[in-house]
């Protein structure tokens, strides 16, 4: 029987053969058998390095037996690395195969659910909804233009007319203010009198002769 008949065991002719979850347990399981085989083979190791050192210079034959029992669990050691490494590919080609397997699977539900979902639509009935739906679209823009349109009752004005009114309208208005302010400029103003405005009347002879007499006695009385 082959190791990977030991491993997994032989299903014979009609036997039902593994899931990848079971061979990946299986491989795991194997990993973990081996690993602990190579902690007892490097203890074994250390032991017979112990032993030779020990009975290099008492006992010659003892320290080779030793080192010839430390090779032969060094390519022990050496084998089981290898086992180790096919084995960690094997279970990551198993695992990737598993993940593949269960994303095609989904991909398959997801695609009968996609096929179910469209076995009652038909792409030309598709088309006419569509269409129609465009075109009742076209309608109801239409009548919202309408119906925003502003509503004169008949009163149709032409824009250019009107502008021309009221700027024959600006120009009177203009031509208007510059003729009242031409005629202001033909009113005369008053002019000046020419003759000389009165002076201040002089005192009466009777008023300086008191006056004078006044500062006389004044004089006198000094």
């Amino acid at each position: 029987m082959s190791l990977f008949g030991k491993i997994f065991g032989s299903g014979g002719k009609g036997g039902k053969a593994p899931t990848p979850q079971e061979a990946i347990q299986r491989l795991r399981e194997t990993e973990e058998m081996l690993a602990k085989k190579q902690e007892f083979l490097e203890k074994k190791i250390d032991q017979e390095l112990v032993t030779a050192k020990k009975n290099g210079t008492k006992n010659k034959r003892a320290a080779l037996q030793a080192l010839k029992r430390k090779k032969r669990y060094e390519k022990q050691l050496a084998q089981i690395d290898g086992t180790l490494s096919t084995i960690e590919f094997q279970r990551e080609a198993l695992e990737n195969a598993n993940t593949n397997t269960e994303v095609l699977k989904n991909m398959g539900y997801a695609a009968k659910a996609m096929k179910a979902a469209h076995e009652n639509m038909d792409i030309d009935k598709v088309d006419d909804l569509m269409a129609e739906i465009t075109e009742q679209q076209e309608v109801a823009q239409e009548i919202s233009d309408v119906i925003s349109r502003p509503v004169g009752f008949g009163e149709d004005y032409d824009e250019d007319e009107l502008m021309a009114e009221l700027e024959e309208l600006e120009q009177e208005e203009l031509d208007k203010n510059l003729l009242e302010i031409e005629g202001t400029e033909d009113v005369p103003l008053p002019s000046v009198p020419s003759a000389s405005l009165p002076s201040r009347p002089a005192k009466k002879k009777v008023e300086e002769d008191e006056d004078d007499m006044a500062d006389l006695e004044a004089w006198a009385a000094n």
